[in-house]
């Protein structure tokens, strides 16, 4: 919706920001401005700034700045209509009108809204009178408090299948609601081929659904006799409600899930009421379906990191991976989910109820994050005896991961996911007793020997001078090669760190020109090693060079040679170990053969004579310290 000119400056006009922020923060004067703890972090010392004659807040720990209409939405998870709204009815102005055909369909939709709020007083009576008795007995047994129900407005619809089933029909038509308004509502059940119209809801205990607005916009009702034909009934879809669209209790949940920096989804109505009389009041509930696009953006609105919580059996697992499936397109930088598995059969309400609220927060604690979800659930059930094995296993990762749509979040993930991948086919097939690894190293880190000569290191040195060298002449190769660039440790410390810094820049602005990142790495204690790569030859090279791919041919030649020096350390620090222990061997070459298999089908490899001669020289070398039978354990080509 679009505001006439100068509508929003009025209403900006009348309301003093200090004045809306008050009521989150407390806040102290100091001169023209007001100062303090900022909403937005944890700090200490206040860093927050309200400016009543700017009219903005600003917050210097987060960063966060804007209006008065901001912050509402940022702390009340408002939309921003939501927000212009509450603040024109505190500032006493009308909305602006809207076209015919919008202002036709808000007024059809208010009539809605007061026949769905007369339907909600009419289920909140009935709870309290005698028929009420057998749904008032069930919500005691469910543990529930009056006060509790009188929140939720939770409430009765009366009736059976065999006599009464007109009770709420009857209550509208003495409120001059006509049947076409009911039926349009969802609460009536009417049509040319229904012969008498009839209540939707009979025999069950109510709970309103809201909009973002907290208003009743639909029902779910929960039946009573056993032989319902379904358990759970919502109303269909009006023009109020379209249930993919909407989360159970999601206007109560707002300005807790702020306050507490993230959002719950449970599985239906009882574990949110339960949740809430327990103390947790962040909770929310999707209606009876798989999480759709739209409640995922719902959640991300109110949380960044959103909890959804399963049971932790086979099905739970089953739901928790479907609803994976769901938010991995959509996956964004700063914005992902954490899954809490709760006990075998047990779900929300009763653990609350049984356990107290700290069994629950401490399955919350300890919420799995999504990228530990997915590789349980890219393993799961999967079988891992031999080399064929493994070869399908990573597939299953590579198609996984393309579809992350975010190639930023896709490239982390790949990243994650095949470290611990590598350290899981590591404890599967013993690779760890065979390696000097450090433990506490990333897996699949790609490291030049530490031993070896004097000679060796200054030819190690010379040779992250060169791929230095050839990034600073081409900044975008940084951006296409990021993920081996990412994985190279340099045994020189000037040369890592320049590589550090090389890589965080570009991770701040992707399009960074040579001057801009030379002048970037400027007195960082660095200066001394930046004239000398800037000295090379590698260096000069590349700048007499106005061909990209020419560049880009030199750093890959330069960059395959040093992993390849690097794998093959790491082999030559297994074959050492082997010598010294003899048992294992099959094991052993299982891990070689990857190795291997690995560096030459790698994309850097190409036609670079440096692995294939490395990988002869290898071979020859294993045949050899094998002795009279070489053909055991042959690596092969």
């Amino acid at each position: 919706m679009s505001f006439p000119k100068g509508f929003l400056d009025e209403l900006k006009g009348r309301i003093r920001v200090s004045e809306v922020v008050g009521r989150k923060v407390k806040l102290t004067r100091r001169g023209r401005e007001f100062v303090g703890l900022s909403p937005f972090s944890n700090e200490k010392s206040p860093s927050f700034t309200v400016n009543d004659d700017k009219q903005f807040y600003h917050c210097f720990s987060s960063g966060e700045h804007g209006d008065v209409i901001k912050f509402l939405e940022k702390t009340e998870n408002l939309s921003f209509i939501e927000a212009v709204e509450r603040l024109a009815a505190e500032a006493g102005m009308e909305m602006p009108e809207r076209d015919a055909q919008s202002a036709q369909r808000d007024k059809e939709a208010a009539t809605l809204i007061d026949v769905m709020e007369m339907a909600a007083q009419f289920f909140r009576q009935k709870l309290t009178e005698g028929v009420g008795a057998e749904a008032r007995a069930y919500l005691e047994r469910r543990g529930l408090r009056g006060k509790t129900i009188d929140d939720f407005g939770i409430g009765y619809a009366p009736g059976d299948d065999r006599r009464d089933r007109t009770a709420l029909l009857k209550y509208l038509k003495s409120k001059n609601v006509t049947l076409d308004q009911m039926a349009e509502a969802g609460l009536v059940i009417a049509g040319p081929d229904i012969a008498e119209p009839y209540d939707r809801f009979r025999n069950r205990v109510m709970f309103p659904i809201s909009d973002a607005r907290g208003r009743v916009i639909a029902f779910g009702g929960r039946a009573l006799s056993a032989d319902a034909k379904a358990k759970y009934l919502n109303s269909p879809e009006t023009p109020l409600f379209h249930k993919g669209r909407v989360l159970y209790n999601l206007a109560r949940a707002r300005t807790p899930a702020h306050d507490d920096g993230t959002v719950i989804a449970v599985e239906g109505y009882m574990d949110v009421v339960g949740l809430a009389q327990g103390g947790i009041h962040n909770a929310v509930a999707p209606l009876g379906t798989a999480l759709t696009e739209d409640q995922i953006q719902l959640l991300w609105r109110m949380a960044p990191e959103p909890i959804l919580c399963f049971d932790g059996d086979k099905a739970g697992l089953r739901a928790a991976f479907r609803a994976m499936d769901r938010i991995k397109p959509l996956l964004k930088a700063g914005h992902s989910f954490r899954f809490a598995m709760l006990p075998d059969g047990a779900d929300p309400d009763d653990m609350v109820r049984e356990k107290g609220v700290s069994a629950f927060k401490s399955v919350i604690a300890n919420a799995r994050s999504f990228p530990e979800m997915a590789f349980s659930y890219l393993l799961f059930g999967e079988r891992l005896e031999g080399p064929d094995d493994r070869a399908r296993v990573e597939q299953k990762f590579e198609v996984w991961l393309m579809e992350i749509q975010n190639e930023l979040v896709r490239r982390h993930y790949k990243r994650t996911l095949k470290d611990w991948l590598w350290n899981r086919f590591a404890d599967v097939f013993g690779w760890r007793k065979f390696s000097k690894r450090n433990e506490s190293s990333k897996p699949g880190l790609i490291t030049p020997s530490s031993v070896g000569s004097r000679r060796y290191a200054l030819l190690e040195s010379r040779l992250e001078i060169e791929l230095l060298a050839y990034l600073l002449c081409e900044t975008s190769l940084l951006i296409t090669y990021f993920d081996p660039l990412n994985c190279l440790e340099l045994l020189d410390r000037q040369n890592a760190n320049i590589l550090t810094e090389l890589i965080q820049l570009c991770g701040q602005k992707e399009n960074m020109d040579r001057d801009e990142m030379i002048a970037s790495l400027a007195g960082r204690g660095l200066d001394g090693r930046l004239e000398q790569i800037r000295e090379s030859t590698a260096y000069r090279l590349g700048r007499s060079l106005n061909d990209t791919e020419e560049i880009e041919s030199k750093f890959l030649a330069t960059l395959a040679l040093f992993v390849a020096r690097g794998q093959y350390a790491e082999v030559n620090r297994d074959a050492l170990v082997l010598t010294e222990e003899e048992h294992g061997l099959r094991e052993y070459f299982d891990r070689v053969i990857w190795l291997r298999k690995e560096l030459l089908r790698s994309p850097l490899a190409g036609d670079d004579s440096e692995f294939s001669k490395i990988a002869a020289e290898y071979r020859a070398k294993r045949e050899m310290s094998l002795g009279d039978e070489p053909q055991r354990f042959a690596i092969g080509s």
